[in-house]
């Protein structure tokens, strides 16, 4: 019995899977472009090959199993750019678009004495971030930093794809930076991991790299650290802007201040929550 492209979305709705989801993957199984989900309405009596069949339900197995779909379909949509990702690196989430949307507000037209400007992107990933800046702002010099050998791969590997010439460097946050090559950076930007420790929400996370989600027993060791690092790096006037958890808003205001960083404030998602905060060392 053959199966239509309309009977795999029913399926995938009685087993709970969210319809975008759902299409997303259906296109992946049919090796058509992601975007096409118009095409799957025109087509919703179509059926499927066996081998398009048994790569559905392969891909609707892993999606039911909680991996994410940009695992099982090796890309991600990110600002514009797609972006290769899989289990070296976290999924790159809409939210932290709201992160490069106020990096590129707080980036100068233009900077005294003809330089570019000059950003870093801590804790890079898969690049989303990094690559999205470089994109959106060609006469930068954009630097990204992870300690993760493996996510360098797959970031170096979407800069390549991209032709986007980010710079790369393996550093535990800011130790292995030497200012004295780079410069002072007038942006640093981060999407740092700050789930607290046992939080129980990392039970729906387990197929993404607990390293680049967890950050102590509150969430905040890593932010802690980048605040405290951060001032060397900066130029007079530069920004740090950092991503963070739903409710830690107010306690990274709070280490920002401490450390002696002013303009302190907080930018809200597309959810309306509070996602992120930052503020500008003293000019």
């Amino acid at each position: 019995m053959h199966t239509t492209l309309a009977e795999c979305l029913r399926q995938a709705q009685a087993n709970g899977l969210a319809r975008v989801d759902a299409q997303i993957l259906l296109l992946h199984s049919l090796q058509r472009p992601q975007h096409d989900r118009a095409w799957l309405l025109a087509h919703d009596s179509d059926t499927l090959m066996p081998a398009q069949a048994a790569a559905w339900q392969d891909a609707l197995q892993r999606r039911l199993q909680g991996e994410p779909v940009a695992y099982i379909t090796g890309r991600k949509d990110f600002f514009g750019l797609t972006l290769a990702v899989d289990a070296r690196v976290l999924d790159p989430r809409p939210d932290t678009e709201t992160l490069v949307e106020w990096a590129l507000a707080c980036l100068p037209e233009s900077v005294p004495e003809t330089r570019s400007p000059s950003i870093l992107d801590l804790g890079t990933g898969s690049g989303a971030v990094a690559l999205a800046l470089q994109h959106a702002r060609p006469d930068a010099s954009v630097w990204a930093v992870d300690a993760s050998e493996d996510a360098l791969a797959v970031a170096r590997a979407n800069a390549a794809r991209l032709q986007l010439g980010v710079q790369f460097i393996a550093s535990d946050w800011l130790n292995a930076v030497d200012v004295q090559h780079t410069g002072r950076f007038d942006l640093i930007v981060s999407n740092p991991p700050y789930v607290a420790e046992g939080d129980p929400h990392l039970a729906a996370l387990m197929h993404e790299p607990l390293q680049a989600l967890t950050s102590g027993p509150d969430g905040l060791d890593d932010i802690r650290q980048i605040i405290a690092q951060a001032p060397v790096y900066l130029a007079p006037g530069g920004w740090l802007l950092l991503e963070h958890g739903w409710d830690q808003a107010a306690p990274v205001q709070a280490l920002l201040r401490e450390a002696g960083f002013e303009q302190v404030q907080s930018r809200r998602d597309l959810g309306g929550i509070e996602r992120c905060t930052g503020a500008a060392m003293p000019k």
